[in-house]
């Protein structure tokens, strides 16, 4: 239908006393409708185990299923409800499913979930703390909960045993977020600190990662105005199990200071996404402090589990950098989006990021008792994050959300001893945390009997695998070969499931090489 509709018969159900006053916020309504979603959110958790974990659908299908204009006329709530289930379900990819093993995962809970209903119910737009105090104030909270459960130093935290601190934190939606506000601190600090009028010295500045380090890094560097010949992606290695190697960071930033530049930034990864390496944040730090550069610390995903002191040791050092982001949604049972930065000095990034417009100013802000949180942030506008997250840590406490890290570590444990007991596979990189970055290794038989055979025999397979929607891999490339990732971690997930999907890459790897 290519215009809108104003046929009052082309809708084919009304609600009784249509033409009343609407009330979109009617109680009776309210009641109904979210009744109605809750039965549907416990039914696809009960089902989605059953549903292919990649829909067959093509692009454009929804528009053709579903009205191409919007409806001129109300329908009940259940023709809604209904052309859900019908047309939108089945076109979802699954991330909740137990047999989703790609990408990182993104886990939930009842109490994220409920969090996250009551926080849209209220809808605050907490910009300022007089905004919504509630809003800021448990913002704060959480997250100086989760600090001390990851254990790090005060000087990260909003409130301390002695009152307010220098640090702090704010919930903020993406990884990405988190570097491109922090890259903005560090801009304007190496320019003030290199003498620049202004932005005039920004081509100067330079920046480093290494290669293992996520792309949002890179994008986040151009957002902030940095040269793309001054971002350094620093190459790594299977002699440092792929994390950066600080002697060939100062190498390369000695190098850049030579010529005149301004070392300004560090990115080190606490799991990076292609094979979960982790850089020696310690090491990364005391380099960086030599060019007085920013250190930034990503632990989107393995931030978690770091909230079990076997783990925890991978943030040694972690006092001397500048900032940390770790995000609850991909491992701590907390739903989208809530990733949580703490920078060790807030004034560092109000300095950059605060407005100050008239109609915002209020006694609170002016006492400098608060930080208000749109200061820490790109936009003004924020959600009511904090909710959800303090639900998840009131509601399930450290010794259960600990004991959820450690059941998918033990999976992921099961699964790689798996591989290495089929010689026809091999692990790729040592396994860290709840993935595993596997292949067919080469010489496993005549459909890989090179590299660029085996590379073809794990495309082959990881196609085959996720064309029969009874399991979902991703795949990467480490040291110029394609990997499987195998990634433990969802929500549902039972080690059954995890031995499933082995039995499944057995017989398919199987077939192939038939």
């Amino acid at each position: 239908m290519g215009s809108l509709d104003t046929n009052p018969t082309a809708f084919s159900a009304f609600p009784a006393g249509e033409g009343e006053t609407f009330q979109p916020l009617n109680a009776d309504d309210v009641r109904s409708y979210l009744h109605k979603a809750v039965d549907f959110i416990s039914d696809y958790y009960k089902s989605v185990e059953s549903m292919p974990v990649l829909p067959n659908v093509k692009p454009g299908y929804l528009q053709d299923e579903l009205r191409a204009s919007p409806p001129t006329y109300s329908a009940p709530f259940d023709v809604t409800m209904k052309e859900l289930r019908s047309s939108v379900v089945p076109g979802m990819t699954h991330w909740a499913s137990p047999n989703f093993f790609a990408f990182f995962p993104s886990t939930n809970s009842a109490a994220a979930i409920a969090g996250d209903l009551i926080a849209s119910a209220m809808n605050t737009v907490g910009f300022t703390w007089q905004a919504s105090p509630a809003a800021t104030e448990m913002e704060v909270l959480a997250l100086d909960w989760l600090a001390q459960m990851l254990n790090l130093p005060t000087s990260f935290m909003n409130r301390t045993g002695e009152g307010r601190g220098t640090g702090g934190g704010v919930i903020l939606g993406t990884t990405s977020e988190a570097m491109l506000v922090t890259l903005v601190a560090a801009r304007d600090a190496a320019l003030r600190r290199s003498g620049s009028d202004g932005v005039a010295g920004l081509h100067r500045l330079a920046v480093y990662a290494a290669d293992q380090t996520h792309s949002t890094f890179f994008k986040a560097c151009r957002l902030a105005g940095f040269d793309p010949a001054n971002i350094r992606s620093i190459p790594t290695g299977a002699e440092t199990d792929y994390g950066l190697d600080p002697a060939r960071l100062l190498e390369v930033m000695q190098a850049d200071a030579d010529a005149g530049l301004v070392p300004t930034y560090v990115c080190a990864t606490v799991g990076t996404t292609s094979s979960n390496a982790v850089d020696p944040v310690g090491a990364v730090a005391d380099v960086a402090a030599r060019f007085a550069a920013w250190v930034h610390v990503d632990a989107a995903y393995a931030g978690s589990a770091c909230i079990c002191p076997e783990f925890r040791h991978h943030l040694d050092g972690v006092e001397r950098v500048d900032s940390i982001s770790m995000s609850p949604h991909k491992w701590l049972m907390t739903c989208l989006d809530c990733t949580c930065l703490y920078v060790r000095d807030t004034h560092r990034l109000t300095g950059s990021l605060e407005t100050n417009p008239e109609y915002l100013k209020n006694h609170a802000s002016d006492s400098g008792e608060v930080t208000d949180l749109k200061d820490m942030q790109v936009g003004v506008g924020r959600r009511f994050r904090g909710l959800k997250l303090w639900m998840v840590m009131r509601t399930y406490g450290v010794a259960k959300l600990q004991e959820h890290i450690r059941s998918d570590v033990a999976m992921a444990k099961v699964f790689e001893d798996l591989v290495r007991g089929d010689d026809r596979f091999e692990v790729v990189v040592p396994r860290n945390f709840a993935l595993v970055c596997f292949r067919i290794r080469a010489g496993a038989g005549a459909a890989a009997a090179t590299e660029e055979d085996a590379d073809e025999a794990n495309r082959e397979l990881m196609e085959r695998l996720n064309k029969t929607g009874k399991a979902y891999v991703a795949h990467t490339v480490v040291g110029g070969r394609f990997v499987l990732r195998f990634a433990v971690g969802s929500s549902l997930q039972e080690e059954h499931h995890v031995r499933s999907a082995w039995e499944l890459i057995k017989k398919t790897t199987t077939e192939m090489m038939n």
